[in-house]
């Protein structure tokens, strides 16, 4: 229990509507509790009149049991009636509030999910995460309505009947209990087992929510590599585990409910054996017999549902562990924390090494670069010497291992993150569009939900991507596919520039955004850059030098290095790495002219 004890904030959210909700519960169990006490008034009177007319052979007396039958039976159900309404505001209240706090919770984790840095997104599958927020919280919900109210309303219940039957004749009561401690002894010893097997099924869900996701995310893959059939075949490997720890849980409870009704049942029997033999000598009534059935019944749903209650709260718990796993993750990069941001001079790597978590050789080692606000800086070199790194770094999505980056003067780590990343555009390597229609993924970057259109056009139109949107059937109003699967490979890094350009940032960063653009396009591209940049503080990543040419520095990068820094002309004129790269790409040069 102790991992849901993180609920009880939730708890105190709602604790006004909770406790009206028991308020309800109480008065619903009192209600019931009358309505034995009616049976036994109406049976014992109706026996009583009943006797003395076939004794003195008079139907009078049979007429007045009949009466005072129909007006016990009138008031068992007003009793009935009494606890039908409070039994729905019970409802009303307690279920409502689990799926408040089920809206809450969800949006928390929603919320930490976000201000999770790269390193746990490296760490973790996008499937486990789905689970955690949808089957875990589902799990966990079931907890703070249905088991919270079927949980007090067993206690409250127990309570109301056991007073009831003692106050009636302790003697047969404790005869009536004999069978509750081994009923509690099962379910503290089945308890544990629900737990073990309830851990096991979530993280067994968690895989095939993780293999599902990954198959339809790579299905353009499976399907070119003919590779379906072993995939599913995996699939079903992972149902079978699955399917295999849930028959397990089944095994569990299927032996469970049987014992509990057992119990009870012996339960009714003590009742007719010794009921009847107290009836016998005279201490008890045929009456106080029926009340007694009565309250043994109302006390089967109760002892039932116990079983139900108790694998709800450790499949809760189970669940809830999984989910405090991810919510005491703590982000690095804290984007409460810190001033605003501002930026008016330059900014500076300090040597700065940088080495990814479980890697041997640094990405980058001892960095020292500087950028003054109002100019373009190139970075350039072959695949895998750290230029993406840089970028990583700038945006705060790691921590430099060793040294600093400034900005003015400020440790970059001074600044608000969130306030730094607003006045950041980033066009990643990796382009991500939402499924949405063209026009509001370029909008996306200016973070306004009512965006103007002819901006967006015009943001389209620097990106060449006009003749693009002539072709489409709905052209920028174009609904995308999931991850912009209708568009191609260049067309996605076109929109990702486009929603660069839309913002008014402080410094733009672009990370190989042409790579998959033809070298037509790439110039006209780069013509309209080097016009939109004027004036403005950016960082171009390339593998190419053609895009590099609207840079008042370039940095030459190899192994995690800088060993070439300066203007084109500079670099060319060095005849080291720059240069071969640019006689390499000569054609490109050629037909590139600012």
């Amino acid at each position: 229990m102790k991992e849901l004890f993180s609920l009880n904030i939730y708890f105190k959210r709602y604790a006004g509507k909770m406790l009206i909700g028991v308020f309800c519960i109480v008065f619903s169990n009192i209600a019931s509790v009358y309505v034995p006490v009616f049976v036994r008034e109406g049976l014992n009177e109706a026996m009583f009149y009943l006797n003395i007319s076939a004794g003195i052979g008079s139907s009078s007396f049979t007429e007045i049991a009949i009466s005072a039958s129909i007006g016990f039976g009138v008031c068992i159900l007003m009793a009935s009636f009494i606890r039908g309404v409070f039994m729905f505001f019970m409802r009303q209240k307690i279920i409502v509030v689990s799926r408040q706090i089920e809206f809450d919770l969800k949006n928390d984790i929603y919320r930490h999910y976000q201000k999770l840095d790269s390193a746990f997104y490296r760490k973790n599958f996008t499937g486990d995460m789905m689970a955690r927020i949808g089957e875990d919280v589902s799990n966990v919900r079931m907890y703070v309505g249905p088991a919270v109210m079927y949980f007090v309303n067993i206690i409250f219940t127990f309570t109301a009947v056991l007073y009831q039957m003692f106050s009636i004749n302790p003697y047969l009561s404790m005869y009536v209990l004999l069978p509750l401690p081994v009923l509690s002894y099962s379910i503290y010893k089945v308890s544990n087992l629900i737990n073990k097997r309830t851990t096991e099924i979530q993280t067994k869900l968690s895989s095939i929510t993780t293999f599902a996701q990954e198959t339809f995310a790579g299905i353009r893959v499976i399907k070119s590599f003919g590779a379906e059939r072993n995939f599913t075949h995996g699939f079903e490997n992972e149902n079978k585990e699955y399917r295999k720890s849930n028959l397990k849980l089944a095994l569990v409870n299927s032996f469970f409910f049987p014992l509990m009704l057992l119990l009870i049942g012996l339960s009714s029997l003590i009742v007719l054996y010794l009921g009847g033999r107290e009836a016998a000598n005279g201490r008890f009534t045929s009456g106080n017999i029926a009340e007694f059935m009565i309250y043994i019944n109302m006390l089967v749903w109760p002892v039932a549902s116990l079983g139900w209650t108790t694998a709800l709260v450790q499949k809760a718990a189970a669940s809830q562990k999984r989910i405090n796993a991810f919510l005491n993750t703590a982000p690095e990069n804290l984007q409460e924390e810190g001033m605003p941001f501002k930026f008016t001079q330059e900014i500076s790597f300090s040597n700065v090494s940088f080495r990814y978590e479980n890697a041997k050789i640094d990405a980058l080692h001892n960095i020292n670069l500087t950028l003054k606000k109002g100019k373009i800086i190139g970075i350039t070199g072959k695949t895998g010497c750290g230029k993406s790194s840089i970028v990583q770094l700038l945006m705060r999505l790691y921590e430099p291992t060793s040294g600093k980056i400034t900005i003015d003067g400020v440790d970059l780590t001074k600044y608000q993150l969130s306030s730094y990343r607003n006045q950041v555009s980033y066009v990643p390597q990796d382009v991500f569009l939402f499924s949405e229609t063209i026009a509001a993924n370029i909008a996306f970057g200016s973070y306004e939900e009512d965006f103007n259109l002819a901006q967006v056009k015009e943001a389209a139109a620097f990106a060449e991507l006009n003749a693009d949107l002539n072709s489409l059937p709905e052209g920028i109003d174009t609904v995308l596919g999931e991850r912009g699967v209708t568009l191609s490979g260049g067309q996605k890094q076109r929109v990702s520039i486009s929603r660069a350009l839309m913002r008014d940032a402080a410094i733009y960063v672009f990370d190989d955004c042409l790579s998959a653009v033809d070298a037509t396009t790439e110039m006209k591209i780069i013509r309209t850059l080097s016009e939109q940049l004027k004036g403005k503080t950016a960082i171009i990543i390339s593998h190419r030098v053609a895009p590099l040419a609207v840079a008042d520095e370039i940095i030459v990068l190899a192994n995690g290095e800088i060993i070439e820094k300066g203007t084109r002309q500079d670099l060319l004129n060095l005849k080291g790495e720059f240069a071969a790269l640019s006689k390499m790409q000569a054609q490109d040069l050629k037909e590139f002219t600012i």
